[in-house]
């Protein structure tokens, strides 16, 4: 076994055995490096201005920071408030997003942004709250895009599936998150590359809402849930551009979100 398969081969054992993150600190961290190269200059400096205070001057070491909360006992009542902002679920087969239904109070990942978003382009804020909003902004861009976190209600958006996957026992969401992304073999810079280089359509901009139904037109794609619950190479080979597509778009919208809210 070539040292890049081993390494690729100990990466998905690591990934399949840890909580289901959206994309994974890797998905993040490539949405926010693909962001950072489309910014306008205004917002990225308004960006490292943000995030100086705290020793960061890339967007990608901030990406994943939602999630890492969860693991901070000091940020245990900010994750409690926020935890559900990082999807919105459907009912099964239902792909058009109703706010009293889907988002109560805005408590999920449409309403987040939209939040958010609103702090961050707020100059009247302190510096504090622009550079956590920042930070939530980012992370929930790529959330809305990965299929998986605007999915169906009835499976905790396939958290509850169980599937085979690289010989492992896990579940759909977290194959998803992760899973395909690992194989192949790649670093945040080198996968940016990637899917830099690879011509592919990019969606309109749009709105959050349709963000998320664009992930749930997804996942009720025929073929998306595997047959036998076994995710083998064609799985991979046929659903892994998809992911990689969404990775482009997430880019893509995060850097206009930005250049909106910093440099109007």
């Amino acid at each position: 076994m070539s040292i890049v398969r081993l390494f690729t081969v100990l990466l998905l054992g690591c990934l399949l055995t840890s909580p289901a993150r959206a994309w994974g600190p890797l998905g993040h961290a490539v949405v926010a490096e693909l962001a950072e190269r489309q910014l306008d200059p205004r917002a990225e400096a308004e960006v490292r201005r943000l995030l100086a205070p705290e020793g960061h001057d890339r967007l990608a070491q901030i990406a994943s920071w939602a999630d890492e909360i969860q693991d901070d006992p000091s940020m245990a009542a900010l994750w409690r408030e926020t935890r559900a902002l990082h999807y919105v679920n459907f009912p099964r087969g239902n792909c058009y997003y109703e706010p009293p239904r889907d988002c109560p109070d805005g408590r999920c990942v449409v309403g987040a942004l939209a939040h958010y978003t609103a702090v961050l382009a707020d100059a009247g804020r302190s510096d504090e709250e622009r550079r956590t909003a920042l930070k939530f902004v980012v992370h929930f861009v790529g959330d809305v895009h990965q299929p998986l976190h605007a999915g169906w209600r009835d499976d905790k958006g396939g958290n509850t599936y169980q599937v085979q996957f690289a010989g492992k026992g896990s579940n759909l969401h977290r194959v998803w998150d992760s899973g395909l992304l690992a194989t192949r073999g790649l670093d945040v810079a080198a996968y940016a590359d990637v899917l830099a280089a690879t011509p592919a359509p990019l969606a309109p901009p749009g709105a959050f809402a349709a963000w998320a139904e664009a992930s749930c037109r997804i996942v009720a794609t025929p073929g998306f849930y595997p047959d036998g619950h076994f995710i083998d190479e064609a799985y991979v080979e046929r659903w892994r551009p998809v992911a990689e597509q969404r990775l482009r778009e997430a880019g893509q919208r995060l850097a206009e979100v930005l250049d909106r809210a910093l440099a109007p």
